[in-house]
Protein backbone atom coordinates (compact mmCIF):
# COMPACT_ATOMS: atom_id res chain seq x y z
CA UNK A 1 0.00 0.00 0.00
CA UNK A 2 2.75 2.42 0.32
CA UNK A 3 4.64 1.75 -2.50
CA UNK A 4 1.07 3.65 -4.18
CA UNK A 5 1.64 6.98 -2.09
CA UNK A 6 3.67 9.60 -4.29
CA UNK A 7 3.64 11.37 -1.27
CA UNK A 8 2.59 12.27 2.73
CA UNK A 9 0.84 15.80 2.87
CA UNK A 10 -0.27 15.51 6.61
CA UNK A 11 1.11 13.24 9.02
CA UNK A 12 -0.68 11.64 12.26
CA UNK A 13 1.00 14.05 14.31
CA UNK A 14 -0.44 17.46 12.32
CA UNK A 15 -3.99 15.62 12.05
CA UNK A 16 -3.93 14.56 16.15
CA UNK A 17 -2.97 18.76 16.98
CA UNK A 18 -5.57 19.96 14.26
CA UNK A 19 -7.84 17.64 15.68
CA UNK A 20 -7.84 18.65 19.60
CA UNK A 21 -8.03 22.34 18.42
CA UNK A 22 -11.21 22.07 16.44
CA UNK A 23 -12.26 19.72 19.38
CA UNK A 24 -11.84 22.67 21.91
CA UNK A 25 -12.67 25.44 19.37
CA UNK A 26 -16.42 23.89 19.32
CA UNK A 27 -16.53 22.89 22.38
CA UNK A 28 -15.99 26.84 23.39
CA UNK A 29 -18.77 27.92 20.88
CA UNK A 30 -21.47 25.51 21.88
CA UNK A 31 -20.60 25.62 25.92
CA UNK A 32 -23.12 24.69 27.85
CA UNK A 33 -25.74 23.27 24.83
CA UNK A 34 -26.00 19.56 23.49
CA UNK A 35 -25.21 19.17 19.86
CA UNK A 36 -25.58 16.31 17.17
CA UNK A 37 -22.79 15.24 14.79
CA UNK A 38 -24.18 14.01 11.85
CA UNK A 39 -21.39 12.18 10.41
CA UNK A 40 -21.63 11.48 6.59
CA UNK A 41 -20.22 7.76 5.50
CA UNK A 42 -17.76 6.18 5.33
CA UNK A 43 -14.97 8.51 4.71
CA UNK A 44 -15.93 10.70 7.96
CA UNK A 45 -15.55 7.40 10.24
CA UNK A 46 -12.10 8.03 11.44
CA UNK A 47 -12.00 11.40 11.92
CA UNK A 48 -15.33 11.90 13.68
CA UNK A 49 -14.05 9.35 16.04
CA UNK A 50 -11.30 11.28 16.69
CA UNK A 51 -13.10 14.55 17.14
CA UNK A 52 -15.95 13.46 18.99
CA UNK A 53 -13.11 12.26 21.83
CA UNK A 54 -11.83 16.14 21.59
CA UNK A 55 -15.50 17.78 22.26
CA UNK A 56 -16.01 17.75 25.98
CA UNK A 57 -19.84 18.33 25.54
CA UNK A 58 -23.17 16.22 25.61
CA UNK A 59 -22.79 15.02 22.03
CA UNK A 60 -25.86 12.73 20.13
CA UNK A 61 -23.61 11.07 16.99
CA UNK A 62 -25.69 9.45 13.95
CA UNK A 63 -24.36 8.87 10.40
CA UNK A 64 -26.19 9.22 7.22
CA UNK A 65 -24.71 7.69 3.82
CA UNK A 66 -24.16 10.06 0.75
CA UNK A 67 -21.87 9.91 -2.46
CA UNK A 68 -21.02 11.55 -5.34
CA UNK A 69 -17.91 9.75 -6.24
CA UNK A 70 -18.69 5.90 -6.49
CA UNK A 71 -15.44 4.04 -7.19
CA UNK A 72 -14.35 6.85 -9.18
CA UNK A 73 -11.81 9.60 -8.71
CA UNK A 74 -14.18 12.32 -9.76
CA UNK A 75 -17.72 13.39 -8.34
CA UNK A 76 -20.44 12.22 -10.73
CA UNK A 77 -22.48 15.51 -9.86
CA UNK A 78 -25.29 13.23 -8.77
CA UNK A 79 -25.84 12.89 -4.92
CA UNK A 80 -27.02 9.85 -3.73
CA UNK A 81 -28.27 10.64 -0.35
CA UNK A 82 -30.12 8.49 2.80
CA UNK A 83 -33.35 10.78 2.48
CA UNK A 84 -34.92 8.39 5.31
CA UNK A 85 -32.40 9.66 8.14
CA UNK A 86 -34.11 7.83 11.27
CA UNK A 87 -33.20 10.54 13.66
CA UNK A 88 -34.70 13.69 14.59
CA UNK A 89 -32.88 17.07 13.98
CA UNK A 90 -35.52 19.85 15.05
CA UNK A 91 -34.36 22.32 17.68
CA UNK A 92 -31.06 20.57 17.77
CA UNK A 93 -27.40 21.99 17.56
CA UNK A 94 -26.13 20.11 14.57
CA UNK A 95 -22.56 19.90 12.88
CA UNK A 96 -22.68 17.97 9.53
CA UNK A 97 -19.12 16.54 9.78
CA UNK A 98 -17.63 15.55 6.43
CA UNK A 99 -14.37 14.23 5.20
CA UNK A 100 -13.60 16.53 2.11
CA UNK A 101 -15.26 19.58 1.00
CA UNK A 102 -14.59 19.41 -2.43
CA UNK A 103 -16.96 20.45 -5.36
CA UNK A 104 -19.62 21.31 -2.37
CA UNK A 105 -22.11 19.05 -4.54
CA UNK A 106 -22.51 16.40 -1.28
CA UNK A 107 -22.63 18.54 1.08
CA UNK A 108 -25.04 21.75 -0.59
CA UNK A 109 -27.58 18.46 -0.86
CA UNK A 110 -27.09 17.29 2.82
CA UNK A 111 -27.15 21.04 3.96
CA UNK A 112 -30.47 21.52 2.12
CA UNK A 113 -31.83 18.42 3.73
CA UNK A 114 -31.18 19.56 7.18
CA UNK A 115 -32.29 22.26 7.18
CA UNK A 116 -35.66 21.16 6.14
CA UNK A 117 -36.02 19.20 9.34
CA UNK A 118 -35.33 22.57 11.30
CA UNK A 119 -32.18 22.61 13.68
CA UNK A 120 -31.45 24.96 16.16
CA UNK A 121 -28.69 25.78 14.56
CA UNK A 122 -25.89 23.79 11.25
CA UNK A 123 -23.15 23.54 10.82
CA UNK A 124 -20.69 22.01 8.63
CA UNK A 125 -17.02 20.48 9.99
CA UNK A 126 -14.81 19.28 7.24
CA UNK A 127 -11.33 17.84 7.81
CA UNK A 128 -10.36 18.48 4.34
CA UNK A 129 -11.47 21.50 1.90
CA UNK A 130 -10.14 21.87 -1.73
CA UNK A 131 -11.62 24.99 -2.43
CA UNK A 132 -9.89 25.15 -6.17
CA UNK A 133 -12.37 22.40 -6.83
CA UNK A 134 -15.36 24.21 -5.69
CA UNK A 135 -18.58 24.06 -7.83
CA UNK A 136 -21.17 25.43 -5.26
CA UNK A 137 -21.07 28.13 -3.21
CA UNK A 138 -20.05 26.69 0.18
CA UNK A 139 -18.21 26.82 3.07
CA UNK A 140 -17.14 24.83 5.95
CA UNK A 141 -17.36 26.61 9.42
CA UNK A 142 -14.62 24.49 10.54
CA UNK A 143 -12.26 23.26 8.50
CA UNK A 144 -8.94 20.89 9.63
CA UNK A 145 -6.71 21.41 6.66
CA UNK A 146 -6.73 23.38 2.85
CA UNK A 147 -5.72 20.22 1.20
CA UNK A 148 -3.99 21.27 -2.60
CA UNK A 149 -6.12 19.88 -5.88
CA UNK A 150 -4.47 16.42 -5.53
CA UNK A 151 -6.06 13.17 -5.33
CA UNK A 152 -5.69 12.12 -1.77
CA UNK A 153 -6.54 8.94 0.56
CA UNK A 154 -6.10 7.96 4.24
CA UNK A 155 -7.55 8.70 7.10
CA UNK A 156 -11.26 7.26 6.51
CA UNK A 157 -10.61 8.74 2.77
CA UNK A 158 -10.25 5.80 0.43
CA UNK A 159 -9.98 5.35 -3.41
CA UNK A 160 -12.26 1.98 -4.25
CA UNK A 161 -12.49 1.14 -1.29
CA UNK A 162 -8.76 1.23 -0.72
CA UNK A 163 -6.59 3.12 1.72
CA UNK A 164 -9.31 4.45 4.46
CA UNK A 165 -6.51 2.71 7.22
CA UNK A 166 -3.77 4.90 6.54
CA UNK A 167 -2.98 7.12 9.74
CA UNK A 168 -2.32 10.15 7.50
CA UNK A 169 -3.50 11.79 4.10
CA UNK A 170 -1.40 11.37 1.08
CA UNK A 171 -1.15 11.62 -2.66
CA UNK A 172 -1.79 8.77 -4.49
CA UNK A 173 0.22 8.04 -7.33
CA UNK A 174 -1.88 8.77 -10.70
CA UNK A 175 -1.54 5.10 -12.23
CA UNK A 176 -3.22 4.17 -8.98
CA UNK A 177 -6.27 5.77 -9.92
CA UNK A 178 -6.43 5.29 -13.65
CA UNK A 179 -4.69 8.64 -15.02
Amino acid sequence: MKDDIERILFTEEQISKRIAELGEQITNEYAGRKIMLIGVLKGCYVFLADLSRKINLESEIVFLSASSYGFSSVTSGKVNVETNIGFEVKDKHVIIIEDILDTGVTLTALHALVVKRGPASLKICAFLDKPERRDMPLTADYTGFICPNEFVVGYGLDYAEKYRNLPYIAVLKPEKYGI
